[in-house]
């Protein structure tokens, strides 16, 4: 498939797990992507492996001085930018009462912040350049199940869920799209390396299809939402979860 052929994608946080699976999805779809990841070694070799001409770079999304040098990139390097996937995330297990303000505000500077200033950055060069262009935040079923031990990053990916929908709305006029997606508990290397992976067997009895989800199944939803298909919508999260949360 080439639907993405002549396209520009950055994707954060893609050095492993469901950002890979995303940057893969993306690229054998014939886009050419930017990866950004803490991981600068690992967002490398992800985007070696890629072809199209993609790249890995060094950037912390709560930088806002790396979210302007990894857009520069985008431009410099290859034109310009279509699609951004906001993929780059913490996501610690931690009991509320062990919640003290550092761990709010490195959660909410990480995922909430870190969200706000690539959409800067990305909606900015794409009415720039007069790109119709894809954003897609990554959200959480943990915004709509209530998780326990994680209120910060449910706090955090509450405030994307309202971020997309504001922004579908500022910036529907340059038919620029902006959805979310949720996934559920998905057995990526983050968390297979975790205490979240203790959840699958609770999670699953939640889940109208049984079994673990993986990376590759959020990738085919963000491919989607990337893609012409879906320029009617905007503004929207979608779950991914077997349907563990039904809504």
């Amino acid at each position: 498939m080439s639907r993405f052929t002549g396209k520009v994608a950055i994707v954060t946080g893609a050095a492993q797990g469901i950002g890979k699976a995303i940057a893969e999805r993306l690229a054998a779809d014939g886009a050419r992507v930017i990866i950004g990841d803490l991981n600068e070694e690992g967002a490398k070799a992800v985007a070696n492996s890629l072809g199209n001409g993609s790249i890995g770079t060094l950037c912390d999304i709560s930088d806002p001085d790396a979210v302007t040098a990894l857009h520069g990139l985008a431009e410099k390097e290859a034109g310009g930018l279509d699609i951004v996937v906001n993929n780059a995330a913490i996501v610690p297990f931690i009991a509320w009462d062990d919640v003290d303000l550092a761990h709010w505000r490195k959660l909410i500077d990480v995922n909430l912040t870190g969200t706000f200033l690539m959409c800067r950055a990305a909606s900015d060069m794409m009415r720039r350049l007069d790109r119709k262009g894809r954003i897609i935040n990554m959200a959480s079923n943990t915004i709509f199940a209530g998780t326990p031990n994680m209120a910060a990053y449910v706090a955090a990916k509450g405030g994307v869920f309202g971020l997309t929908r504001a922004l579908a709305t500022e910036l529907g006029k340059y038919e620029i799209t902006v959805n979310a997606v949720a996934p559920g508990l998905i057995a990526s290397e983050g968390v297979l390396d975790s205490p979240h992976k203790e959840a699958f067997g609770f999670v699953e009895m939640l889940q109208a299809i049984k079994g673990q989800g993986q990376p590759a199944d959020i990738a085919g939803t963000v491919a989607f939402l990337a893609s012409d298909d879906a320029r009617w919508i905007t503004g929207q999260t979608i779950n991914v979860d077997a349907g563990m949360v039904r809504w």
